[in-house]
């Protein structure tokens, strides 16, 4: 039996698992804003006050899909209340308070831990108020539209153990698994990588922090790499969104281990630069379309207020890029 076969894959087999996985993700096609736009034009919010709670708009994501709402809201001739609870989880309980009280004709909340928002969104339900979501999945919601985090962690995963040739160790940082977008993307990566059992989770994982994530991660990761000087001893670093990964990537340039790859997840353009650099240790990031799923939760808003039913989950597409398709992607985000 030779070294790939008692790895459970051989590298062949991981290089075309990563290649299925880059196609699956091209293959949702740029974009569904397109089609949906195209069939949206009898949607109308003329009356309606509609309420867009954002956790956050610190990040590329965050900021995208909040001010996409608003305007998708304006767009369609509704008025938006919208407020952003500065990634204070006390400051977002009172904005929803305050947002039930006001009694409007539908509730969008971004993100946001589950444990934290949660009996606050079943409040509204109970009130009356249809409660939409981005990227929280919540039984107290009618609809949530976000990314496929399942496909995204998956595919994510796949890259990684492709790049690494199916062995090594890797850094984790994992510091919020109560958001539950990051819980899927960790999952699916631990999911992936037991398939694989010469890559290694190096114990104990990190925690990645807000705010000031891109200091502490590299704060983190050059002390990891003091604790692990060989080259070799670490493959790659990996976390569920790509702030971390933008700390770590400059951890590894500052100490010259750029031969350890970083992995994460948004689309953020500081990162995607990083990735199109050839030198650079940024390895892949999934871009999501935080604007296009702004404006479709709004959509879907609309179509509620219709009276038309909805999905339980609303998915717009991703695009996984790497140092070889990177170009591409960001052409077909628009921000190449």
């Amino acid at each position: 039996m030779n070294h790939d076969q008692k790895s459970g894959f051989g590298r062949r087999e991981i290089l075309k698992l990563a290649a299925v996985a880059g196609a699956t993700f091209a293959g949702t096609g740029v974009f569904a804003g397109q089609s949906a736009a195209a069939d949206d034009d009898s949607l109308s919010l003329k009356g309606k006050r509609i309420a867009i709670s954002a956790t956050g708009t610190d990040h590329y994501f965050d900021l995208q899909a909040y001010n996409a709402q608003i305007a998708e809201v304006k767009r369609l001739g509704g008025e938006p209340i919208a407020v952003d609870a500065g990634r204070n989880d006390g400051k977002l309980v009172a904005q929803l308070q305050t947002l039930i009280a006001q009694k409007p004709d539908a509730i969008v909340q971004i993100l946001g831990t589950l444990s934290v928002i949660d009996p606050w969104l079943k409040k509204a339900r109970d009130a009356g108020i249809p409660v939409l979501t981005v990227d929280v999945g919540s039984t107290n919601s009618i609809n949530n539209t976000t990314s496929d985090n399942w496909g995204i962690g998956k595919d994510l995963a796949l890259q990684l153990v492709s790049d690494i040739g199916g062995e090594g160790n890797i850094v984790v940082f994992n510091g919020f698994y109560g958001v539950t977008p990051c819980a899927i993307r960790y999952d699916q990566l631990v999911n992936v990588v037991k398939y694989f059992p010469k890559v290694k989770i190096i114990q104990p994982e990190l925690r990645d922090v807000i705010p000031n994530t891109v200091q502490d991660a590299f704060t983190q990761i050059t002390a990891i790499l003091n604790k692990y000087p060989e080259k070799g001893s670490i493959k790659a670093i990996w976390s569920a969104w790509d702030i971390p990964q933008l700390g770590a990537t400059q951890a590894l340039a500052a100490a010259g281990r750029t031969e350890i790859r970083t992995y994460g997840v948004d689309g953020s353009p500081e990162v995607l630069q990083l990735v199109a650099d050839p030198n650079s240790p940024a390895g892949a990031d999934a871009a999501q379309q935080p604007a296009e799923i702004g404006r479709t939760a709004i959509r879907n808003v609309a179509k509620l207020l219709a009276g038309q039913t909805l999905p339980r989950e609303t998915y717009v597409p991703a695009l996984l890029a790497n140092k070889t398709n990177v170009a591409e992607v960001t052409k077909k985000l628009g921000i190449g």
